[in-house]
């Protein structure tokens, strides 16, 4: 096992009718900003989170995007700033929840808020610390599984072409409320694509090579076969509770570092996969699902080792060679996405090999041409697995 440091300091607050705890979670005299996708639909959740915080001042701003915009989030500083908010809502799925870390640390930040956002994966350095007044604190309503923001500290933002990441222990959540009732009225294709992402979370954590890390392997594989377990029900039948806590819990511990302390981890799949959604607009789930499979195929060589244990541990294949339980664990996997109503090859979404360049040329601009557990995913590595999604 690799050394690490793990720390989490968010609070979770699980199951049914848990808003009610929103009251004692937040400060009594804190002034509000609700932080939203801001749609219709949502209007009935957000009228129980105010009827929730009482007299409190509360104030809303809604129209975060799927994938939030820097432009849009610095809209949100700014009224937090002119309004004197001390405490921050964010009623939502993985997007709103990225936008209000980003909105805590920027609203009181003494300088250009884009300087926060971190192109290289850098931490954030002591200057840019430095000219943050106040970090505004902020809890969670959880409405979408998928991402494990709100257990975690890093934060994704749309900045043009590009999508930094800002990671730091400032912008844990103090509380994540996980109802999984709140999530039941999710579309079915959300409910699909966030089942991908938290398997593909797990696996990207897991399908490395072997450091002796048994528990971190044993919790992976777990949530991976609960996932493959619950999936089709909680797709199918919406208000399946137990499917869904399930669903839910296993979709917050998939990113919220525990799996990932002490181990090797390959974001190949994410990096691509994110490419693919500045590109052509494919959802984020399908896409790095889209992605993990050729990264398996064409990577077997150096995580032959961990692929073996991922077919025999989630997969149960036990017979045939090698190579054949591996190409067994990739089609089972690639079987498994696509019994939730999910296409897993890019020509399914009109994208053919003549675009392949373009999802080059998009990783060399954002300098990812050494990605992987070992830095072996070159440019033409990359190209040889987006052929292989095509």
């Amino acid at each position: 096992m690799l050394n690490f440091e793990f720390y989490n300091p968010t609070r979770i607050v699980f199951g049914k009718y848990t808003l009610d705890n929103l009251d004692k979670l937040i400060p009594a005299k804190a002034n509000v900003l609700i932080v939203s996708y801001g749609i219709k639909e949502m209007s009935g959740l957000i009228d129980r989170v105010k009827t929730v915080l009482g007299d409190r001042k509360v104030l809303e701003f809604g129209g975060i995007e799927p994938n939030p915009h820097y432009e849009t989030c610095v809209k949100a500083m700014e009224l937090a700033r002119n309004e004197n908010i001390d405490y921050l809502v964010a009623v939502g799925g993985g997007s709103v929840i990225d936008a209000t870390k980003f909105i805590s640390l920027g609203s009181n930040y003494d300088g250009d808020p884009a300087e926060l956002l971190q192109f290289d994966g850098a931490p954030l350095s002591s200057e840019v610390i430095n000219k943050i007044k106040k970090i505004v604190p902020f809890g969670t309503v959880l409405t979408l599984a998928a991402t494990g923001s709100e257990m975690n500290d890093g934060s994704v933002i749309t900045y043009g072409k590009m999508k930094p990441l800002i990671q730091d222990e400032n912008i844990f959540p103090r509380f994540s409320i996980l109802d999984p009732t709140i999530t039941f009225t999710v579309p079915k294709k959300q409910v699909a694509n966030g089942l991908i992402d938290s398997f593909v979370h797990a696996a990207e954590q897991y399908i490395t090579y072997p450091v002796d890390a048994r528990i971190q392997d044993r919790m992976a594989e777990g949530i991976m076969q609960t996932l493959i377990e619950v999936g089709p029900t909680t797709v199918a039948e919406p208000e399946n509770y137990d499917a869904r806590a399930n669903f839910v819990w296993c979709s917050t511990l998939a990113l919220n570092r525990l799996i990932g302390a002490g181990v090797p981890q390959d974001w190949t799949a994410h990096l691509i996969g994110l490419e693919l959604t500045v590109l052509f607009g494919i959802d984020h789930g399908p896409s790095v699902g889209i992605m993990l499979l050729p990264v398996m195929d064409v990577l077997r060589e150096q995580k032959r080792a961990k692929l073996l244990q991922y077919a025999e541990r989630v997969w149960h294949i036990e017979s045939g060679s090698e190579d054949e339980k591996i190409d067994l664990a990739i089609q089972k996997t690639r079987e498994f996405f696509e019994s939730l109503g999910v296409k897993m090859r890019l020509s399914e979404y009109g994208i053919g090999a003549d675009r392949a360049q373009d999802i080059v040329d998009l990783l060399k601009e954002h300098k990812y041409t050494a990605m992987s557990e070992n830095g072996s995913v070159t440019l033409e590595v990359s190209r040889k697995i987006i052929e292989k999604a095509l």
